[in-house]
Protein backbone atom coordinates (compact mmCIF):
# COMPACT_ATOMS: atom_id res chain seq x y z
CA UNK A 1 0.00 0.00 0.00
CA UNK A 2 3.09 2.21 -0.23
CA UNK A 3 2.44 3.87 -3.49
CA UNK A 4 4.27 6.58 -3.17
CA UNK A 5 7.22 5.09 -3.95
CA UNK A 6 9.52 5.50 -7.15
CA UNK A 7 12.40 5.75 -8.50
CA UNK A 8 11.73 9.55 -9.73
CA UNK A 9 10.24 10.34 -6.78
CA UNK A 10 12.95 9.46 -4.36
CA UNK A 11 13.47 12.61 -2.52
CA UNK A 12 9.72 11.39 -1.15
CA UNK A 13 11.32 9.08 1.30
CA UNK A 14 12.08 11.27 3.56
CA UNK A 15 8.76 11.74 4.32
CA UNK A 16 8.01 8.27 3.92
CA UNK A 17 10.59 7.04 6.63
CA UNK A 18 7.84 5.10 9.00
CA UNK A 19 7.45 2.89 6.12
CA UNK A 20 10.76 1.97 4.85
CA UNK A 21 13.93 0.33 5.33
CA UNK A 22 14.86 2.62 8.40
CA UNK A 23 11.87 1.94 10.63
CA UNK A 24 12.40 -1.61 11.68
CA UNK A 25 10.03 -3.75 13.91
CA UNK A 26 10.41 -5.61 16.88
CA UNK A 27 12.04 -9.14 15.85
CA UNK A 28 10.35 -12.56 16.64
CA UNK A 29 11.40 -14.33 19.46
CA UNK A 30 13.02 -17.72 18.90
CA UNK A 31 10.36 -20.23 18.43
CA UNK A 32 8.22 -21.84 21.73
CA UNK A 33 5.39 -22.93 19.81
CA UNK A 34 4.67 -26.19 17.38
CA UNK A 35 4.89 -29.97 17.99
CA UNK A 36 7.56 -31.75 15.64
CA UNK A 37 8.67 -32.30 12.86
CA UNK A 38 8.37 -35.71 13.61
CA UNK A 39 10.09 -38.34 11.50
CA UNK A 40 6.72 -39.81 10.08
CA UNK A 41 3.12 -37.64 10.49
CA UNK A 42 0.27 -39.70 9.55
CA UNK A 43 -3.05 -37.76 9.10
CA UNK A 44 -5.25 -39.82 9.68
CA UNK A 45 -9.35 -39.55 8.08
CA UNK A 46 -9.33 -36.29 6.86
CA UNK A 47 -11.73 -34.67 3.95
CA UNK A 48 -9.07 -33.70 1.35
CA UNK A 49 -9.56 -30.11 -0.21
CA UNK A 50 -6.48 -29.61 -2.43
CA UNK A 51 -5.49 -26.73 -4.35
CA UNK A 52 -6.02 -28.03 -7.93
CA UNK A 53 -9.38 -27.84 -8.08
CA UNK A 54 -10.56 -31.12 -7.80
CA UNK A 55 -13.45 -32.20 -5.89
CA UNK A 56 -13.14 -32.88 -2.23
CA UNK A 57 -11.82 -36.44 -1.19
CA UNK A 58 -12.01 -38.39 2.03
CA UNK A 59 -11.53 -40.05 4.04
CA UNK A 60 -7.84 -40.25 3.35
CA UNK A 61 -4.52 -40.67 5.33
CA UNK A 62 -1.60 -38.54 4.37
CA UNK A 63 1.89 -39.28 5.73
CA UNK A 64 4.10 -36.89 5.67
CA UNK A 65 8.15 -37.89 6.19
CA UNK A 66 11.33 -36.04 6.90
CA UNK A 67 8.45 -33.01 5.82
CA UNK A 68 7.87 -34.13 2.15
CA UNK A 69 4.17 -35.64 1.95
CA UNK A 70 4.98 -39.42 0.60
CA UNK A 71 1.61 -40.66 0.51
CA UNK A 72 -2.17 -39.69 0.12
CA UNK A 73 -4.39 -42.73 0.32
CA UNK A 74 -7.65 -43.60 0.37
CA UNK A 75 -9.21 -45.46 3.15
CA UNK A 76 -12.84 -45.57 2.66
CA UNK A 77 -15.86 -43.70 1.69
CA UNK A 78 -18.15 -41.44 3.92
CA UNK A 79 -20.34 -42.99 6.59
CA UNK A 80 -18.82 -46.46 6.70
CA UNK A 81 -16.10 -47.95 8.91
CA UNK A 82 -12.77 -47.88 8.16
CA UNK A 83 -10.92 -50.95 6.95
CA UNK A 84 -7.59 -50.91 9.13
CA UNK A 85 -5.89 -53.42 6.49
CA UNK A 86 -5.88 -50.23 3.98
CA UNK A 87 -4.25 -47.49 6.48
CA UNK A 88 -0.61 -46.80 5.87
CA UNK A 89 1.17 -48.08 8.99
CA UNK A 90 2.80 -45.91 11.26
CA UNK A 91 6.49 -46.40 12.10
CA UNK A 92 8.36 -46.78 15.39
CA UNK A 93 8.73 -43.06 16.76
CA UNK A 94 6.15 -41.96 14.41
CA UNK A 95 3.20 -39.46 15.26
CA UNK A 96 -0.87 -39.84 14.21
CA UNK A 97 -2.99 -36.88 14.55
CA UNK A 98 -6.98 -38.35 14.10
CA UNK A 99 -8.62 -35.25 11.98
CA UNK A 100 -12.07 -37.72 11.43
CA UNK A 101 -14.78 -35.45 9.88
CA UNK A 102 -12.01 -32.58 9.19
CA UNK A 103 -10.88 -31.08 5.88
CA UNK A 104 -7.51 -30.65 5.13
CA UNK A 105 -6.04 -27.89 2.56
CA UNK A 106 -2.87 -26.86 1.42
CA UNK A 107 -1.24 -24.24 3.39
CA UNK A 108 -2.22 -20.61 2.16
CA UNK A 109 0.17 -17.98 0.45
CA UNK A 110 -0.38 -13.98 1.09
CA UNK A 111 0.87 -13.07 -2.05
CA UNK A 112 0.85 -9.34 -0.32
CA UNK A 113 2.24 -9.39 3.29
CA UNK A 114 3.48 -6.88 4.78
CA UNK A 115 5.38 -7.55 7.78
CA UNK A 116 4.27 -4.85 9.94
CA UNK A 117 5.80 -1.11 10.23
CA UNK A 118 6.69 0.88 13.40
CA UNK A 119 4.03 3.50 12.27
CA UNK A 120 1.51 0.64 12.99
CA UNK A 121 3.54 -0.75 16.20
CA UNK A 122 2.95 -3.87 14.93
CA UNK A 123 6.16 -6.56 16.16
CA UNK A 124 7.11 -9.14 14.20
CA UNK A 125 5.44 -11.72 16.54
CA UNK A 126 2.19 -10.71 16.07
CA UNK A 127 2.23 -10.48 12.40
CA UNK A 128 3.43 -13.85 11.97
CA UNK A 129 0.79 -15.57 14.96
CA UNK A 130 -2.13 -13.91 13.60
CA UNK A 131 -1.09 -15.34 9.42
CA UNK A 132 0.03 -18.43 11.03
CA UNK A 133 -3.21 -18.72 13.46
CA UNK A 134 -5.25 -18.02 9.78
CA UNK A 135 -3.64 -21.24 7.68
CA UNK A 136 -0.94 -18.74 5.74
CA UNK A 137 2.05 -20.12 5.89
CA UNK A 138 3.87 -18.96 2.99
CA UNK A 139 4.50 -15.10 2.40
CA UNK A 140 5.52 -12.38 0.00
CA UNK A 141 7.09 -9.79 1.66
CA UNK A 142 6.08 -6.86 -1.42
CA UNK A 143 9.08 -4.43 -0.20
CA UNK A 144 11.34 -5.06 2.60
CA UNK A 145 9.92 -2.42 4.51
CA UNK A 146 12.06 -3.18 7.53
CA UNK A 147 15.10 -3.45 5.73
CA UNK A 148 16.28 -6.34 2.79
CA UNK A 149 18.88 -7.71 6.06
CA UNK A 150 15.76 -7.56 8.51
CA UNK A 151 13.89 -9.65 5.94
CA UNK A 152 16.14 -11.94 5.31
CA UNK A 153 17.10 -12.48 8.61
CA UNK A 154 13.88 -13.42 9.43
CA UNK A 155 13.33 -15.52 6.04
CA UNK A 156 16.10 -17.62 7.04
CA UNK A 157 15.23 -18.14 10.42
CA UNK A 158 11.59 -19.20 9.15
CA UNK A 159 13.31 -21.58 6.87
CA UNK A 160 14.91 -23.02 10.06
CA UNK A 161 12.14 -22.79 12.15
CA UNK A 162 13.80 -21.19 14.74
CA UNK A 163 10.64 -18.62 14.79
CA UNK A 164 7.02 -19.19 14.62
CA UNK A 165 6.24 -17.31 11.29
CA UNK A 166 5.41 -18.26 7.54
CA UNK A 167 8.05 -19.14 5.12
CA UNK A 168 9.17 -15.84 3.49
CA UNK A 169 9.50 -14.78 0.13
CA UNK A 170 11.34 -10.91 0.28
CA UNK A 171 10.88 -8.55 -2.68
CA UNK A 172 12.21 -4.70 -2.22
CA UNK A 173 11.40 -1.46 -3.01
CA UNK A 174 12.92 -0.44 -6.43
CA UNK A 175 15.43 2.01 -5.74
CA UNK A 176 15.80 1.14 -1.78
CA UNK A 177 19.08 1.81 -0.76
CA UNK A 178 20.13 4.03 -3.28
CA UNK A 179 21.96 7.54 -2.69
CA UNK A 180 20.25 9.61 -5.55
CA UNK A 181 17.16 9.09 -7.45
CA UNK A 182 17.58 5.97 -10.54
CA UNK A 183 16.84 7.85 -13.89
CA UNK A 184 18.86 6.35 -16.81
CA UNK A 185 18.81 2.91 -17.97
CA UNK A 186 22.48 2.04 -16.55
CA UNK A 187 21.44 3.10 -13.36
CA UNK A 188 18.62 0.82 -13.47
CA UNK A 189 20.17 -1.95 -14.52
CA UNK A 190 23.22 -1.93 -12.08
CA UNK A 191 20.49 -1.48 -9.18
CA UNK A 192 18.67 -4.60 -10.12
CA UNK A 193 22.03 -6.76 -10.25
CA UNK A 194 22.60 -5.42 -6.57
CA UNK A 195 19.67 -6.53 -5.31
CA UNK A 196 19.87 -9.76 -6.95
CA UNK A 197 23.48 -10.13 -5.49
CA UNK A 198 21.72 -8.98 -1.93
CA UNK A 199 19.91 -11.80 -2.18
CA UNK A 200 16.61 -10.86 -2.84
CA UNK A 201 13.88 -12.68 -4.49
CA UNK A 202 12.18 -9.91 -6.52
CA UNK A 203 11.58 -6.26 -6.66
CA UNK A 204 8.32 -4.21 -5.95
CA UNK A 205 7.83 -1.35 -8.35
CA UNK A 206 5.41 1.65 -8.30
CA UNK A 207 6.69 3.52 -11.22
CA UNK A 208 9.29 5.28 -13.04
CA UNK A 209 9.94 6.55 -16.63
CA UNK A 210 9.73 4.03 -19.90
CA UNK A 211 13.56 4.09 -20.14
CA UNK A 212 13.92 2.99 -16.45
CA UNK A 213 11.21 0.76 -15.72
CA UNK A 214 11.50 -1.28 -19.15
CA UNK A 215 15.52 -1.53 -18.34
CA UNK A 216 14.43 -2.93 -14.43
CA UNK A 217 11.74 -5.31 -15.25
CA UNK A 218 14.25 -6.67 -17.74
CA UNK A 219 17.52 -6.91 -15.91
CA UNK A 220 14.86 -8.45 -13.19
CA UNK A 221 13.83 -10.83 -15.92
CA UNK A 222 17.14 -11.85 -17.39
CA UNK A 223 18.61 -13.00 -13.93
CA UNK A 224 15.61 -14.92 -13.22
CA UNK A 225 13.83 -13.11 -10.52
CA UNK A 226 10.20 -12.45 -10.26
CA UNK A 227 8.20 -8.66 -9.40
CA UNK A 228 5.19 -6.93 -8.50
CA UNK A 229 3.99 -3.46 -9.19
CA UNK A 230 1.45 -1.08 -7.99
CA UNK A 231 1.45 1.52 -10.45
CA UNK A 232 1.20 4.42 -8.44
CA UNK A 233 -0.80 7.46 -9.66
CA UNK A 234 2.53 9.52 -10.48
CA UNK A 235 3.64 7.80 -12.94
CA UNK A 236 1.07 5.16 -14.67
CA UNK A 237 0.39 8.02 -17.83
CA UNK A 238 3.59 6.96 -19.24
CA UNK A 239 4.02 3.61 -18.04
CA UNK A 240 0.78 1.11 -17.27
CA UNK A 241 0.30 -2.44 -16.43
CA UNK A 242 0.03 -3.67 -19.84
CA UNK A 243 3.46 -1.93 -20.81
CA UNK A 244 4.77 -3.57 -17.25
CA UNK A 245 3.70 -7.12 -18.36
CA UNK A 246 5.61 -6.69 -22.10
CA UNK A 247 8.60 -5.50 -20.46
CA UNK A 248 8.88 -8.81 -17.80
CA UNK A 249 6.25 -7.87 -14.79
CA UNK A 250 5.12 -11.23 -13.43
CA UNK A 251 2.39 -10.14 -11.40
CA UNK A 252 0.71 -6.55 -10.84
CA UNK A 253 -0.97 -5.88 -7.46
CA UNK A 254 -3.91 -4.10 -6.62
CA UNK A 255 -5.43 -2.48 -10.01
CA UNK A 256 -3.65 0.71 -10.72
CA UNK A 257 -2.31 0.44 -13.99
CA UNK A 258 -4.99 -1.66 -15.19
CA UNK A 259 -8.09 0.92 -16.40
CA UNK A 260 -5.51 3.13 -18.06
CA UNK A 261 -4.42 0.09 -20.09
CA UNK A 262 -7.90 -0.08 -20.48
CA UNK A 263 -8.39 3.83 -22.09
CA UNK A 264 -10.29 3.76 -25.30
CA UNK A 265 -11.24 7.95 -25.38
CA UNK A 266 -8.34 9.45 -23.26
CA UNK A 267 -4.89 8.76 -21.92
CA UNK A 268 -5.27 10.27 -18.16
CA UNK A 269 -7.39 9.65 -15.31
CA UNK A 270 -9.97 12.63 -15.36
CA UNK A 271 -8.71 14.59 -12.44
CA UNK A 272 -10.56 17.36 -10.82
CA UNK A 273 -9.07 20.58 -11.25
CA UNK A 274 -8.91 21.06 -7.54
CA UNK A 275 -7.21 17.72 -6.82
CA UNK A 276 -4.20 17.43 -5.01
CA UNK A 277 -2.26 13.66 -5.12
CA UNK A 278 -0.90 15.13 -1.48
CA UNK A 279 -4.44 14.72 -0.41
CA UNK A 280 -5.27 11.04 0.42
CA UNK A 281 -9.18 11.61 0.57
CA UNK A 282 -8.96 13.26 -3.34
CA UNK A 283 -6.22 9.91 -4.22
CA UNK A 284 -8.95 7.66 -3.06
CA UNK A 285 -12.13 9.16 -3.89
CA UNK A 286 -11.16 9.94 -7.36
CA UNK A 287 -9.60 6.49 -7.74
CA UNK A 288 -13.09 4.80 -6.94
CA UNK A 289 -14.42 6.32 -10.21
CA UNK A 290 -11.55 5.22 -12.55
CA UNK A 291 -12.78 1.76 -13.73
CA UNK A 292 -15.76 3.31 -15.04
CA UNK A 293 -13.33 5.56 -17.66
CA UNK A 294 -12.10 2.25 -18.84
CA UNK A 295 -13.23 0.50 -21.71
CA UNK A 296 -16.47 -1.37 -21.16
CA UNK A 297 -16.35 -5.51 -20.66
CA UNK A 298 -16.77 -6.99 -23.92
CA UNK A 299 -15.40 -3.92 -26.31
CA UNK A 300 -12.52 -4.95 -28.67
CA UNK A 301 -10.12 -2.47 -25.99
CA UNK A 302 -11.13 -5.00 -23.44
CA UNK A 303 -10.46 -8.30 -25.08
CA UNK A 304 -7.36 -6.71 -26.70
CA UNK A 305 -6.04 -6.03 -23.04
CA UNK A 306 -7.00 -9.06 -21.46
CA UNK A 307 -5.97 -11.52 -24.76
CA UNK A 308 -2.12 -10.03 -24.28
CA UNK A 309 -2.09 -10.51 -20.72
CA UNK A 310 -2.76 -13.99 -20.62
CA UNK A 311 -0.26 -14.41 -23.37
CA UNK A 312 2.29 -13.20 -21.45
CA UNK A 313 1.75 -15.88 -18.39
CA UNK A 314 0.69 -12.90 -16.45
CA UNK A 315 -0.28 -12.90 -12.88
CA UNK A 316 -2.88 -10.65 -11.55
CA UNK A 317 -2.76 -10.49 -7.13
CA UNK A 318 -5.95 -8.33 -6.81
CA UNK A 319 -6.31 -7.35 -2.93
CA UNK A 320 -10.21 -6.84 -2.93
CA UNK A 321 -10.08 -6.48 0.68
CA UNK A 322 -8.25 -3.63 1.26
CA UNK A 323 -10.07 -1.09 -0.42
CA UNK A 324 -13.13 -2.43 1.02
CA UNK A 325 -13.55 0.23 3.67
CA UNK A 326 -13.71 2.21 0.67
CA UNK A 327 -16.82 1.07 -0.15
CA UNK A 328 -18.23 0.21 3.17
CA UNK A 329 -16.17 1.94 6.03
CA UNK A 330 -18.45 1.16 8.91
CA UNK A 331 -18.35 -2.61 8.35
CA UNK A 332 -14.91 -2.44 8.18
CA UNK A 333 -14.21 -0.41 11.60
CA UNK A 334 -16.39 -2.60 13.32
CA UNK A 335 -15.50 -6.14 12.36
CA UNK A 336 -15.65 -8.13 15.51
CA UNK A 337 -11.85 -9.41 15.56
CA UNK A 338 -10.47 -5.31 16.22
CA UNK A 339 -11.74 -5.88 20.05
CA UNK A 340 -9.46 -8.75 20.51
CA UNK A 341 -6.75 -8.93 18.21
CA UNK A 342 -6.37 -4.95 16.83
CA UNK A 343 -3.28 -3.15 18.53
CA UNK A 344 -4.25 0.00 20.06
CA UNK A 345 -1.14 1.35 18.47
CA UNK A 346 -2.51 -0.12 14.78
CA UNK A 347 -6.04 1.11 15.97
CA UNK A 348 -5.14 4.55 16.09
CA UNK A 349 -2.94 3.97 12.36
CA UNK A 350 -6.12 3.48 10.82
CA UNK A 351 -8.18 6.64 12.18
CA UNK A 352 -8.71 9.45 9.78
CA UNK A 353 -5.51 11.65 9.34
CA UNK A 354 -3.91 13.51 7.20
CA UNK A 355 -0.33 11.46 7.96
CA UNK A 356 -0.61 8.06 8.28
CA UNK A 357 -0.71 6.14 5.00
CA UNK A 358 -4.60 5.25 3.60
CA UNK A 359 -5.88 6.63 6.92
CA UNK A 360 -8.08 8.85 3.62
CA UNK A 361 -11.20 9.43 6.13
CA UNK A 362 -11.11 13.02 5.71
CA UNK A 363 -14.96 13.54 5.43
CA UNK A 364 -16.43 10.12 4.04
CA UNK A 365 -19.73 8.85 3.38
CA UNK A 366 -22.74 7.74 0.80
CA UNK A 367 -21.42 9.69 -2.27
CA UNK A 368 -17.94 7.83 -2.70
CA UNK A 369 -19.04 4.72 -1.33
CA UNK A 370 -21.72 4.25 -3.86
CA UNK A 371 -18.54 5.34 -6.62
CA UNK A 372 -16.28 2.11 -5.49
CA UNK A 373 -19.59 -0.06 -5.48
CA UNK A 374 -19.95 0.65 -8.99
CA UNK A 375 -16.13 0.59 -9.16
CA UNK A 376 -15.94 -2.89 -7.82
CA UNK A 377 -18.22 -4.41 -10.01
CA UNK A 378 -16.79 -3.91 -13.03
CA UNK A 379 -12.93 -4.97 -11.56
CA UNK A 380 -14.82 -8.22 -10.06
CA UNK A 381 -16.03 -8.63 -14.06
CA UNK A 382 -12.42 -8.31 -15.07
CA UNK A 383 -10.92 -10.44 -12.49
CA UNK A 384 -13.51 -13.68 -13.01
CA UNK A 385 -13.29 -13.22 -16.68
CA UNK A 386 -9.95 -13.58 -16.52
CA UNK A 387 -9.89 -16.42 -14.26
CA UNK A 388 -12.69 -18.16 -16.59
CA UNK A 389 -10.12 -17.54 -19.56
CA UNK A 390 -6.97 -19.17 -18.10
CA UNK A 391 -5.51 -16.31 -16.00
CA UNK A 392 -3.87 -16.86 -12.81
CA UNK A 393 -5.27 -14.81 -10.25
CA UNK A 394 -3.64 -15.34 -6.49
CA UNK A 395 -4.47 -14.40 -2.82
CA UNK A 396 -2.90 -11.40 -1.28
CA UNK A 397 -4.33 -9.26 1.93
CA UNK A 398 -1.94 -5.97 1.97
CA UNK A 399 -2.88 -6.17 5.81
CA UNK A 400 -2.08 -2.99 8.29
CA UNK A 401 -3.33 -0.54 6.52
CA UNK A 402 -7.25 0.64 6.17
CA UNK A 403 -8.77 -1.32 8.92
CA UNK A 404 -7.48 -5.18 7.66
CA UNK A 405 -5.82 -7.14 10.38
CA UNK A 406 -3.08 -9.38 9.06
CA UNK A 407 -4.65 -12.93 8.59
CA UNK A 408 -7.98 -11.88 9.20
CA UNK A 409 -8.28 -9.68 6.03
CA UNK A 410 -7.05 -12.80 4.24
CA UNK A 411 -9.86 -14.63 4.73
CA UNK A 412 -11.68 -11.83 3.92
CA UNK A 413 -9.79 -11.69 0.59
CA UNK A 414 -11.23 -15.44 -0.17
CA UNK A 415 -14.32 -13.82 0.51
CA UNK A 416 -14.34 -11.04 -2.10
CA UNK A 417 -12.61 -13.50 -4.55
CA UNK A 418 -16.35 -15.61 -4.29
CA UNK A 419 -18.38 -12.50 -4.14
CA UNK A 420 -16.21 -11.51 -7.67
CA UNK A 421 -17.29 -15.49 -9.03
CA UNK A 422 -14.77 -17.98 -8.30
CA UNK A 423 -16.44 -21.30 -7.14
CA UNK A 424 -15.00 -22.18 -3.71
CA UNK A 425 -12.72 -24.68 -5.39
CA UNK A 426 -11.59 -21.89 -7.31
CA UNK A 427 -10.71 -19.83 -4.51
CA UNK A 428 -9.04 -22.09 -2.48
CA UNK A 429 -7.05 -22.42 -5.97
CA UNK A 430 -6.02 -19.03 -5.68
CA UNK A 431 -4.64 -19.68 -2.07
CA UNK A 432 -2.76 -22.05 -2.51
CA UNK A 433 -1.63 -23.88 -6.37
CA UNK A 434 -1.50 -20.31 -7.97
CA UNK A 435 -0.12 -18.41 -5.46
CA UNK A 436 2.92 -21.07 -5.53
CA UNK A 437 3.22 -20.95 -9.56
CA UNK A 438 3.23 -16.90 -9.16
CA UNK A 439 6.32 -17.80 -7.30
CA UNK A 440 8.17 -20.13 -8.74
CA UNK A 441 7.43 -22.56 -5.83
CA UNK A 442 5.06 -25.17 -7.30
CA UNK A 443 7.18 -28.03 -7.21
CA UNK A 444 6.99 -27.85 -3.18
CA UNK A 445 4.20 -26.06 -2.11
CA UNK A 446 0.12 -25.33 -3.20
CA UNK A 447 -1.28 -28.73 -3.41
CA UNK A 448 -1.30 -31.53 -1.30
CA UNK A 449 0.68 -34.62 -3.27
CA UNK A 450 3.43 -36.51 -2.82
CA UNK A 451 6.74 -35.21 -2.82
CA UNK A 452 5.43 -31.78 -1.87
CA UNK A 453 6.21 -30.00 1.39
CA UNK A 454 4.21 -30.62 4.32
CA UNK A 455 2.57 -27.02 4.53
CA UNK A 456 -1.45 -27.51 5.28
CA UNK A 457 -4.42 -26.35 7.30
CA UNK A 458 -6.90 -28.06 9.17
CA UNK A 459 -9.83 -26.79 10.13
CA UNK A 460 -13.28 -28.81 11.57
CA UNK A 461 -16.31 -27.08 9.49
CA UNK A 462 -16.15 -27.43 5.18
CA UNK A 463 -15.05 -23.73 3.86
CA UNK A 464 -16.36 -24.33 0.77
CA UNK A 465 -20.19 -24.39 2.42
CA UNK A 466 -18.78 -21.41 4.31
CA UNK A 467 -15.71 -19.67 3.79
CA UNK A 468 -15.84 -17.77 7.36
CA UNK A 469 -15.25 -21.05 9.35
CA UNK A 470 -11.75 -20.20 8.06
CA UNK A 471 -11.59 -16.69 10.68
CA UNK A 472 -9.98 -16.88 13.72
CA UNK A 473 -13.47 -15.83 15.10
CA UNK A 474 -15.04 -18.59 13.22
CA UNK A 475 -18.97 -18.20 11.89
CA UNK A 476 -22.29 -18.52 13.83
CA UNK A 477 -24.35 -21.20 14.09
CA UNK A 478 -27.74 -22.17 15.61
CA UNK A 479 -27.23 -25.36 16.59
CA UNK A 480 -29.78 -28.73 16.84
CA UNK A 481 -30.55 -26.91 20.70
CA UNK A 482 -31.91 -23.39 19.24
CA UNK A 483 -28.28 -22.12 20.81
CA UNK A 484 -25.88 -19.48 18.94
CA UNK A 485 -22.29 -21.15 18.80
CA UNK A 486 -19.67 -20.47 16.92
CA UNK A 487 -17.97 -22.67 14.85
CA UNK A 488 -14.24 -23.04 12.74
CA UNK A 489 -11.45 -21.33 12.89
CA UNK A 490 -8.40 -23.01 11.81
CA UNK A 491 -7.78 -25.96 14.34
CA UNK A 492 -3.97 -27.07 13.14
CA UNK A 493 -2.09 -24.98 11.01
CA UNK A 494 1.35 -27.52 9.83
CA UNK A 495 4.09 -25.64 8.65
CA UNK A 496 7.15 -28.00 7.12
CA UNK A 497 5.79 -31.25 9.19
CA UNK A 498 5.62 -29.09 12.35
CA UNK A 499 2.02 -29.19 13.94
CA UNK A 500 0.58 -25.30 15.50
CA UNK A 501 -2.37 -24.86 17.57
CA UNK A 502 -3.80 -22.52 15.86
CA UNK A 503 -6.11 -20.99 18.20
CA UNK A 504 -3.58 -20.91 20.62
CA UNK A 505 -1.77 -18.92 18.59
CA UNK A 506 -4.52 -16.51 18.65
CA UNK A 507 -4.69 -16.60 22.39
CA UNK A 508 -1.15 -15.46 22.32
CA UNK A 509 -1.75 -12.89 19.80
CA UNK A 510 -5.02 -11.22 22.38
CA UNK A 511 -2.75 -11.73 25.61
CA UNK A 512 -0.54 -9.42 23.31
CA UNK A 513 -2.73 -7.04 22.65
CA UNK A 514 -4.35 -7.21 26.43
CA UNK A 515 -1.38 -6.42 27.65
CA UNK A 516 -1.03 -3.07 25.03
CA UNK A 517 -4.45 -1.57 26.09
CA UNK A 518 -3.75 -2.45 29.83
CA UNK A 519 -0.22 -0.32 29.26
CA UNK A 520 -1.19 2.70 27.27
CA UNK A 521 -4.84 2.40 28.77
CA UNK A 522 -6.49 2.03 26.41
CA UNK A 523 -10.35 2.01 25.95
CA UNK A 524 -11.82 0.09 23.17
CA UNK A 525 -15.62 1.77 22.32
CA UNK A 526 -16.98 1.03 18.79
CA UNK A 527 -17.47 2.67 16.31
CA UNK A 528 -16.28 6.32 17.71
CA UNK A 529 -12.76 5.46 19.63
CA UNK A 530 -10.36 6.93 17.62
CA UNK A 531 -7.22 7.61 19.88
CA UNK A 532 -6.02 6.33 22.83
CA UNK A 533 -7.12 7.08 26.21
CA UNK A 534 -4.21 7.48 28.27
CA UNK A 535 -5.35 7.25 31.97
Amino acid sequence: MINYFSARFLALLISLSPYLATAQIQDAPLVKEGEGPYQQLIIRGVTLINGNGSPPMGPVDVVVENNRITNVVSVGAPGVPINPDRRPKLQEGGKELSAEGMYLLPGFIDMHGHIGGKAQGTPAEYVFKLWMAHGVTTIREPGSGNGLDWTLKHKKLSAENKITAPRIMAYTFFGAGSDQPITTAEEARAWVRKNAENGADGIKFFGASPEVMDAALRENKALGLRSACHHAQLNVAWWNALQSARAGLTSMEHWYGLPEALFDGQTVQDYPPDYNYNNEQDRFSEAGKLWEQAAKPGSVKWNEVMDELLALDFTIDPTFNIYEASRDLHRARTQEWHQDYTLPSLWEFYAPSRVSHGSYWHAWGTEQEVEWKKNYQIWMKFVNEYKNRGGRVTTGSDSGFIYELYGFAYIREMELLREAGFHPLEVIRAATLNGAQALGLEKDLGTIEPGKLADMVIVEENPLANLQVLYGTGAIKLNEDNEVERVGGVKFTIKDGIIYDAKQLLKDVKAMVDSAKKESGFEFAQPGMEKTNKT
